[in-house]
């Protein structure tokens, strides 16, 4: 099973879940979050982001490392909810990391701060 594939198939189901398509917020917690708006699925994902960090410091500490994949899959679906509110997708996401590819880290950081401050007119 190809991961892409897997994200695909769950981004479907979050676009079918939207109040447009026919999302029930009494029958669907991402209909739900959707309905609300977005402030609340940016403070799930907030949230998502700093249990991601306390299950890694847990981890350090010898906490079970599990618990990292199961925060990080709670982030991304929350992401993924965000991507679909805004128009975009997983593969759009997979597209910009393949982009960057080969890539320092280091360079990728200076390359937008040029454009930062070309895009101001700086």
């Amino acid at each position: 099973m190809n991961s892409v594939d897997s994200l695909a198939r769950l981004h479907s189901v979050i676009e079918s879940r939207k109040p447009a398509n026919g999302g029930d917020p009494e029958a669907s917690y991402v209909a739900r979050l959707l309905h609300k708006g977005p402030d609340a699925f940016l403070k799930k994902i907030g949230e998502e982001a700093t249990e991601v960090v306390m299950a890694a410091k847990d981890a350090d500490h010898g906490g079970d490392p599990a618990k990292i994949v199961n925060e990080v899959a709670d982030l991304w679906f929350h992401c993924m909810i965000a991507l679909s509110h805004y128009g975009l997708e997983p593969a759009d996401v997979v597209a910009e990391l393949a982009r960057r590819e080969g890539t320092s880290g280091i360079e990728e950081k200076a390359l937008r701060k040029v454009r930062a401050r070309e895009g101001s007119g700086e």
